[in-house]
């Protein structure tokens, strides 16, 4: 069956149909999918009741899978969290701000999968924000400024004890480890190569991990990732998802920034989330 790629129309993101992910995919349908990933930074796929074996498997086909360093597994599920939030929760939205997933390690995941398993009536959309649209439409003078310069990224605002989701951070359905190895730090380029499409974007974000520039004074180095955050976050550059039950999501995080959303409240929400780390060979 052949695969049809139907774009959304917005600044990222296409919708892959006439494949059944519950089956096992072949060679040519890896390469298919493969290749509308890289074009369109996000993809979607409808009506899939797929089992966490299938989750864990069809991630499987595009690399290895890796363990979150800061959010507790599903038990039995090393690979997998449950991105849930009960009808009555109250704290804070989990992962409401833009970020790539984890680039404050050396070698950060370059995608990410998620599952819906139950799904507000309202609420709860994901934002993406197309880094390679951002960086080519980026302004010369800005572009000048962040050519070469190499980010420091770091998980302590977050996953530090003192962090947004350190020890004072309270979820009932979220089980969060704040630990002291979120203080440590890694440097990537601003602006990245794609390594299989050749297409330049710009990586991660300040408000998640992003903290200063090497050899840049702290204030020079803050008012640049500012001035950068505002523009690769701009709306002509988003894409404003919509889930649905039974919906999987798979996102590039050399290519797209994302952030969840609110509005919600009094409603349950449940996603399982697996993060590829290594590329497996076409």
């Amino acid at each position: 069956m052949t695969i049809n790629v139907i774009p959304t129309g917005e600044a990222c993101g296409a919708y892959i149909e006439g494949v059944d992910l519950t089956k096992e995919l072949s060679q040519e349908q890896v390469k298919a999918i493969r290749k509308a990933w890289n074009e369109h930074h996000v993809i979607i796929f409808r009506d899939q009741p797929l089992s966490d074996d299938d989750l864990e498997r069809v991630s499987s086909y595009f690399g290895d899978l890796a363990i979150d360093p800061f959010v507790k597994s599903i038990e039995g599920r090393k690979h997998m969290i449950s991105v849930q939030r009960e009808a009555d929760e109250t704290s804070p939205i989990f992962a409401d701000i833009w970020h790539a997933d984890w680039s404050f390690k050396a070698d950060p995941p370059f995608g990410t999968c998620l599952f819906g398993i139950e799904i507000p009536p309202v609420g709860g959309d994901t934002l993406f924000a197309n880094q390679v649209k951002a960086v080519a439409e980026m302004p010369e003078d800005l572009r000048e400024r962040v050519e070469g310069k190499v980010a420091i990224h770091s998980a302590k605002m977050g996953y530090s004890k003192k962090g947004s989701y350190g020890d004072k951070f309270k979820s009932k359905s979220m089980e969060i480890v704040a630990s002291d190895e979120a203080l440590e730090h890694e440097t990537h380029p601003f602006i990245i190569t794609h390594p299989e499409s050749g297409k330049e974007s710009i990586f991660g974000s300040a408000i998640a991990y992003i903290i200063g520039i090497e050899d840049m004074p702290q204030k020079d180095a803050m008012d640049l990732i500012m001035e950068v955050q505002r523009w690769q976050v701009q709306d002509q550059f988003v894409y404003r998802h919509k889930w649905e039950k039974n919906m999987l999501v798979m996102w590039d995080n050399r290519s797209v920034l994302h952030k969840a959303t609110g509005g919600f409240e009094g409603h349950r929400r449940e996603l399982h989330r697996t993060t590829i780390s290594t590329k497996k060979a076409s």
